[in-house]
């Protein structure tokens, strides 16, 4: 178990690095990583009511992930991002940055909770930060995405895809969890494409016939949206799903690609 415990607290990082400009946070990560692993050996039941006796079970394992919730940056540039996420103050981070140019800073070990999801829900998930791992994307909100940043996310979320068993539907957005708060990744972003390479949903309208009284918010929470705002959780649905469309009301047709992605989430 110990060694187990000093692996996890060394990985997913290179510490000391004398060419790294991040050598003094990456000393920082480890220092952090080992006072958790110092925690959990301590204080098994810290949070127990004193004088319970404790039995250790051998059967436990890390925190799994089990959704990808992709960002775009909205900042400048991959380097103001990653200063951003090593500054203390700013209370944010995310598991891994991808550069413009396909370079993937990988920045918290995949079994640890990054701050990226802030207030969210899809589903009854409404603490999206402790079972999901966030990749941003270097974009600054109003940009189509480069073709090696492209490339180097496909090959990222297979890998994750097949290391943690995240099923094909929790491949989701910042906007899909956050609706009216947040709108990234932004309108260029390829949803369809991901869900062809199997990351992801898609809709199918050919041969959907819409239900009598269909129920277009039933519908959206059933797909994942919180629906308390309606016109968000439009908005956030079409920005995934119809992003050429800014309105936020339901027609025919949008319907019928709610009737079809309520069958394809919920199987």
């Amino acid at each position: 178990m110990r060694v187990f415990l000093i692996a996890l607290a060394a990985s997913s990082i290179i510490v000391g690095c004398a060419t790294s400009p991040y050598r003094q946070t990456n000393k920082s990560y480890k220092k952090q990583a080992k006072e958790y692993a110092k925690l959990i050996r301590e204080y098994p039941l810290r949070d127990s009511v004193d004088g319970i006796s404790f039995a250790g079970t051998v059967n436990f394992n890390l925190r799994k992930p089990n959704f990808v919730v992709i960002h775009h940056t909205a900042q400048r540039s991959c380097e103001q991002t990653l200063r951003t996420f090593t500054l203390e103050r700013t209370q944010v981070s995310a598991h891994y940055v991808i550069c413009k140019d396909g370079t993937v800073h990988h920045m918290l070990n995949d079994y640890l909770r990054a701050w990226h999801g802030g207030v969210s829900k899809w589903g009854n998930n409404t603490d999206l930060n402790s079972s999901s791992i966030g990749i941003e994307l270097d974009n600054n909100g109003y940009e189509p995405f480069s073709e090696p940043q492209m490339k180097s996310l496909m090959d990222l979320l297979g890998r994750l895809k097949r290391a943690h068993g995240i099923p094909t539907a929790n491949f989701i957005g910042h906007s899909d969890i956050a609706p009216g708060r947040k709108v990234d990744p932004n309108k260029y972003f390829p949803w369809e494409q991901l869900a062809e390479n199997g990351y992801g949903l898609w809709f199918d309208t050919t041969n959907v016939t819409v239900p009598p009284n269909f129920d277009h918010l039933q519908a959206l929470r059933l797909v994942g949206y919180d629906t308390r705002k309606p016109e968000a959780a439009i908005q956030s649905f079409k920005i995934h799903f119809l992003a050429s469309d800014t309105s936020r009301t339901i027609n025919e047709n949008d319907k019928k690609i709610l009737a079809d992605l309520v069958k394809k989430y919920n199987q």
